[in-house]
């Protein structure tokens, strides 16, 4: 452990991802304590533990990653970017959590048809398209300002270069985030509710088919 400040953890290495651009933070244990949420600390990656923990600095510690949830994250996250392809509209903001994601488009509430979205979701994902990271530098990026599709959240940038997601023939775009391999690992997906949430903003969300949610 690097640094402790109350049950907050800095790590010299880690696999836990932090919450940023919509989605939420991984889950897991380190060591014995149970880390309930990571977050950003400016430069650092800061693992939230349970309030009782009493963890020191300089500790050596093993880290477990909570893979069941990480992974129905990287799924709702790269369905996400599907969601991007089948809605042609301006992405207003978004959210991703274990069970369920959204996004908010800037679209007329008729032009968004539950039964359509949900057969061409999983029509592509059926597909088993292979997804890849490729990286372009900060000066390609600006050159290309479609590569940013949500307009709230700003893709990671500092190192020189930002990586964009690929999903051939359907979607492209800047995105820091977690992904599936290949389409066919998100699993049939739901519409579970479109709704309007203001004059710009009309949410589309999407939940794993079978699966209750509120």
């Amino acid at each position: 452990m690097l640094a402790v400040n109350g049950n907050a953890v800095e790590l010299d290495r880690t696999v836990f991802y932090p919450m940023g651009g919509g989605q939420a933070g991984d889950t897991g244990k380190i060591g014995s304590w149970r880390v309930l949420d990571t977050r950003k600390g400016g430069d650092s990656v800061l693992h939230m533990l349970e309030p009782d923990a009493a963890p020191q600095a300089g500790m050596k510690v093993q880290v477990e990653l909570d893979w069941e949830r990480r992974h129905r994250l990287m799924r709702l996250h790269t369905a996400m970017h599907l969601l991007c392809a089948v809605v042609q509209a301006p992405v207003t903001g978004g959210r991703i959590a274990d069970d369920k994601a959204h996004l908010d488009f800037d679209i007329e509430m008729d032009k968004l048809v539950k039964d359509t979205i949900e057969d061409r979701l999983n029509e592509l994902i059926s597909s088993s398209i292979e997804t890849k990271a490729v990286w372009i530098s900060d000066a390609e990026l600006d050159a290309q300002p479609a590569l940013v599709k949500t307009m709230s959240v700003a893709p990671p940038r500092g190192e020189g270069r930002v990586r964009l997601l690929e999903i051939p023939g359907v979607d492209l775009q800047a995105c820091g985030g977690t992904h599936v391999r290949n389409t066919a690992e998100i699993g049939k997906l739901s519409v579970a509710r479109i709704r309007s949430e203001g004059k710009r903003n009309k949410r589309v969300t999407l939940a794993f088919a079978g699966e209750a949610h509120g």
